[in-house]
């Protein structure tokens, strides 16, 4: 049997999971995985998409550092895919390719001034505090009243950190310049938004939980979002999950106003319509409101409403990227596939690529989704043999060759180890657990021992 030389592009859980699951079926180890990254950190989303403020993702990330720390799987840092390494590449290097790159951008939210100064999309926000070396260091914190567009977990996180006193964040790994951004903050009220009522949010009970533990914020709901319908009452009684949830809203709506100097509000029949401006700005946050249909659904019902607000975040959806050379779902934002096999725009399958993780199947699951997604990936790969690439020159030591020869200063697994203690020292003088650097320059030269 011929051995597997497979190249995975991103390591974030998806491909990493990827990689770890392939080994595990090839019990006779006759495969050779090489991991593509563009940052020169592995871990994605895990590193910069979640709130630092969230604890329980470090056991996410030792589960993954275990599955690199084995040494069974090489990792090229700070690579770019159409850049650095190109699709003819990976053909003559491998007999097949799996694209785990995600979706990192910010889906649209199409309503008049959505692209005003002071609107933004909360990925990017969340890139930003998570000290993400591809966006700047500053961030406008300028508004007093800001309006988050959403009801999932995304939307939670960027209304938790917008509302968090600064202070309250230096446990985290949050960098100095996002604590000096948010301890500038002048807000004191935040506005959450959903379309539809509070049976049929989209965030966990976990995060919503955590924004009744801000400290001097108080939420503020409004009781007449809580005039529940047939499906509401339906879904309260049957859902474990609606069920904590509405226990915890129900226990926030008999809670006397207090004095906190920020709060966070939540408001539920919600239906975006305008971002209101003037010279430029962001002024305000129309919406109509809706109704329950009794179905689990909502209508409008004409009556519009406006809110004073400086700063409009949309957190409606993550959004994939077009790769060089892949086909891609625009509609979706998509790689189009059948159980992970990558398919062109007539319905012929790809030779040789293949999609995994969010970049597959749209932003949608948890890290157990993921790991049942790359296996199904995984046994495709391994069921196409006789479709897989014939490398020219499938040889490992070719890789680092090419690269080397293009100038590419990648990163490998010692470099990140390198990075990974280097931040974690960082943080010793401030009892913090690590203090991520955030720059791209110094995070490949630490990883690469080239500091001056």
């Amino acid at each position: 049997m011929s051995k597997l030389r497979l190249a995975i592009v991103g390591a974030g859980p998806a491909g990493i999971y990827a990689a770890d699951i392939l080994l595990k079926a090839e019990h006779d180890h006759n495969v050779s995985i090489d991991l593509f990254e563009q940052l020169p950190a592995p871990y994605g989303l895990v590193r910069y998409g979640v709130a630092p403020d969230h604890p329980r993702i470090k056991g996410i990330v030792n589960a993954l550092r275990d599955v690199l720390d084995r040494g069974d799987i090489r990792i090229f840092g700070n690579v770019r895919y159409g850049e650095d390494i190109t699709l003819d590449d990976l053909k003559k290097h491998y007999n097949a390719v799996i694209f785990s790159t995600g979706a990192v951008r910010d889906a649209n939210l199409d309503i008049p001034g959505i692209d005003l100064d002071g609107s933004y999309g909360a990925a990017d926000f969340v890139n930003w505090f998570d000290a993400h070396p591809d966006v700047p260091t500053e961030w406008p914190l300028e508004a007093r009243e800001v309006a988050v567009i959403g009801n999932g977990n995304v939307a939670l996180d960027v209304a938790r950190m917008l509302a968090k006193h600064a202070d309250d964040l230096l446990p985290t790994e949050i960098p100095d310049n996002v604590y000096r951004g948010l301890k500038d903050s002048p807000v004191t009220d935040v506005h959450v938004f959903g379309r539809r009522g509070p049976a049929q949010v989209k965030f966990t009970p976990l995060e919503l939980r955590e924004l009744g533990e801000l400290n001097d914020v108080d939420m503020v709901l409004y009781d007449e979002d809580f005039d529940h319908d047939a499906a509401s009452q339906e879904a309260i009684e049957t859902n474990k999950q609606i069920m904590v949830i509405n226990r915890v809203l129900q226990k926030w709506r008999t809670e006397e106003p207090g004095t906190a100097s920020r709060r966070l509000h939540l408001h539920f029949y919600a239906n975006p319509a305008e971002v209101v401006g003037e010279d430029g700005k962001v002024t305000a946050f129309r919406y109509e409101r809706t109704r329950a249909t009794g179905f689990g659904g909502v209508e409008g019902t004409g009556e519009i409403r406006e809110l004073p607000m400086q700063a409009i975040y949309r957190a409606v959806g993550y959004y994939g990227s077009p790769l060089s050379e892949i086909p891609f779902d625009e509609t979706r934002g998509v790689i189009p596939n059948r159980a992970g096999q990558v398919h062109d725009a007539s319905g012929a399958q790809v030779p040789g690529v293949y999609a995994t993780g969010w970049i597959k199947r749209g932003p949608v699951g948890l890290i157990g989704a993921t790991k049942s997604d790359a296996m199904e990936t995984i046994e495709q790969v391994l069921a196409d043999r006789e479709t897989w690439w014939t490398p020219e020159d499938p040889s490992e030591e070719s890789i680092p060759a090419l690269l080397e020869s293009r100038g590419v200063e990648y990163t490998d697994l010692d470099g990140w180890h390198r990075l990974d203690e280097h931040e974690i020292k960082l943080g010793e003088p401030h009892e913090r657990a690590r203090i991520k650097v955030g720059n791209r320059e110094d995070m490949v030269n630490i990883s690469r021992d080239t500091r001056g």
